[in-house]
């Protein structure tokens, strides 16, 4: 099982880090996690397509991991020639959303349809809605859930996924919370969106203020890596993002209370388990 991670940025643009999303490519299936901006062309950089995918997995509706779904839909119909149906899991709530995509797109798919005689189907999406504890099969993928705690967001959630004795726990935003514990338990690998709170809390910004309650702090993620065993500690959506050179100050961080390895890196970072 290979973790890409085709996003590791955040709301704030940044000219090197696309919006928030996870490549899982265990054996030939590949699996996204949250599709933020930029992603199509990251998964092109991690060998990989839309049209390869076997499903997309939502965590939540914040812009940030859904603005680059619409991406993802239309480059899936246009490569798999209409033939292919793009399987789109999430909480509820992604139904409706994956409509109003569909609607937005609505003038640009007659287009296509018009010029291009092997097009004619629409864009087909199967969407299922999610409620945490759900367990479902993506090939030979297993797949868990549960629920994180990213409020007023609700609700939000978290996966795990087990493919041929590997394990990947990749949790959105959230607080240390009771499901994030679940999700990640004894995982080989816990992707965990981080910020963090000492620097954001010298912003004089009321809107930075506001994220402090609903996201993890690279020592909170790093807690809950040791308290739950995990073996590595994968950060991103990393606020403010870090440059390469900074990198160290945020692993000691982690490190000084988590004694598996902590990864930390650029776009297309890539841990195999």
């Amino acid at each position: 099982m290979d973790i890409v991670l085709t996003g590791t940025g955040s709301p704030l643009p940044d000219a090197n880090r696309a919006g928030p999303s996870t490549l899982v490519k265990a054996g030939d299936t590949h699996i996204l996690i949250d599709a933020g901006r930029g992603v199509v062309m990251r998964m092109a950089g991690a060998g990989s397509l839309p049209v390869f995918l076997s499903a997309v997995l939502i965590t939540h509706l914040h812009s940030d991991h859904v603005c680059a779904l619409n991406d993802v839909i239309t480059t899936h119909w246009v490569l798999g020639q209409g033939n292919a149906t793009l399987q789109v899991y999430g909480p509820p709530g992604t139904a409706q959303f994956v409509e109003r995509q569909l609607g937005a797109l609505e003038a640009d798919i007659g287009y296509r349809i018009a010029h291009h005689d092997v097009l004619v189907n629409e864009p087909q999406v199967s969407v299922t809605e999610l409620e945490p504890g759900a367990t479902f099969e993506i090939n030979d993928v297993s797949i868990s859930t549960a629920a994180t705690v990213h409020a007023p967001v609700r609700p939000t959630l978290g996966y795990r996924l087990s493919h041929d004795g590997a394990v990947a726990a990749i949790v959105g935003d959230t607080i240390p919370c009771d499901g994030v514990d679940q999700l990640a338990a004894g995982a080989d690998a816990y992707v965990q969106t981080v910020i963090r709170k000492d620097l954001i809390g010298l912003s004089p910004n009321p809107m930075a203020q506001d994220i402090l309650d609903y996201h993890s702090d690279v020592v909170e993620a790093a807690q809950t890596a040791a308290r739950v065993g995990v073996k590595r500690l994968v950060l991103t959506h990393m606020v403010p993002a870090p440059t390469p050179e900074q990198y160290p100050e945020w692993v000691d961080l982690a490190a000084a209370h988590f004694d598996g390895e902590v990864v930390i890196g650029d776009d297309l970072t890539t841990v195999t388990l």
